[in-house]
């Protein structure tokens, strides 16, 4: 898809980036916990989300098998990454180049805009696959396979621009555009913080704000590294909407497969920064409010662009 479009390189002010490095970038201690069934076998910093019961698990097969044996494993998968700018074909985890995606779905300001306490963002979805590359996982049924590949560009997809066309991949939007549906993303936030997010507020970004709509408007910013988090979150439950992110679950028999989930299952999230500013010793739970990190990491010269690891629980069987 990248490839379609022009490659040029031409200086932008407004675009910075680094490559990010696998090894010494990556909160490595996120990987944890690691369970075995029910069993933790490997203690993390942060809470776990439920896991099958019983580590032993029979799962069907082809003919002349019908049944094959394998291991419940748990643990929490680096999958993807995103880049985050408002500059339009700004490649922040690619070394901080632009190329040219025409003017397609990259939307017109206004002079109005400039009345409103907001903010808009570009995201590219990465798919990284680093489990794979570094062979920590052997199990195919256990990782994200392949090579590292550009799964989604905001700046091609007119519904990241346009909110009166962002309601076709979410119409129940306006069931939670009020006081009293934003209120209650008060208990996300705190439960977030101390915890895990609550799923059954799907709605709620925690203390980054609303996860509708499904698109990089982000109205009242009051910090930008927390509206970056923020519409990295929405991609990810945009891609999910629309089918492009499969969800695993933690229960007996049902661990065998993947599934579609159209509803984010946010406890099963996790978030890392890798751009501008590496911070390899720590992940967040989606939600979680960036003042606990943020120190350091948004000078006043910034041109505000971000980059963050996107972890996930993967429940599988071990083959």
């Amino acid at each position: 898809m990248l490839w379609g479009y022009s490659l040029s390189a031409a200086a932008d002010p407004s675009c910075e980036g680094r490559f990010v490095n696998p090894i010494t970038d990556v909160c490595w201690r996120c990987i944890f916990p690691l369970s075995l069934g029910s069993m933790q076998v490997g203690k993390g910093d942060l809470p776990d989300t439920s896991n099958p019961g019983n580590p032993l698990q029979l799962c069907p097969a082809p003919p002349p098998l019908f049944v094959r044996p394998g291991l419940a494993i748990g643990y929490w998968e680096p999958m993807a990454m995103t880049d985050v700018s408002r500059s339009p074909g700004c490649m922040v985890n690619l070394g901080g180049f632009s190329i040219n995606l025409g003017k397609t779905g990259m939307g017109t300001a206004r002079k109005d805009d400039k009345q409103v306490n907001g903010a808009f963002y570009h995201v590219h979805w990465y798919k990284y696959p680093l489990t794979y590359w570094l062979n920590i996982i052997t199990s195919a049924g256990c990782l994200e396979g392949g090579d590292m590949d550009i799964a989604y560009l905001s700046e091609i997809d007119p519904t990241w621009v346009d909110s009166s066309l962002t309601t076709i991949l979410n119409p129940e939007a306006i069931l939670f555009a009020n006081p009293i549906a934003q209120g209650a993303c008060a208990a996300d936030a705190l439960a977030s913080a101390f915890h895990m997010p609550l799923d059954v507020l799907f709605w709620c970004g925690g203390s980054h704000g609303s996860l509708y709509p499904f698109n990089g408007q982000v109205s009242n910013e009051s910090s930008p590294l927390q509206s970056s988090v923020l519409v990295s979150e929405r991609m990810a439950f945009k891609l999910h909407r629309q089918g492009q992110i499969m969800e695993s679950i933690g229960k007996d028999k049902a661990v065998c497969y993947e599934y579609p989930s159209p509803i984010i299952p946010k406890e099963r999230w996790r978030y890392q920064m890798v751009n501008m500013y590496p911070d390899s010793g720590q992940c967040h739970p989606l939600g979680r409010s960036v003042m606990r990190w943020e120190a350091g990491k948004n000078p006043p010269n910034s041109r505000k662009n971000y980059g963050y690891l996107m972890w996930r629980k993967r429940n599988c069987v071990f083959l």
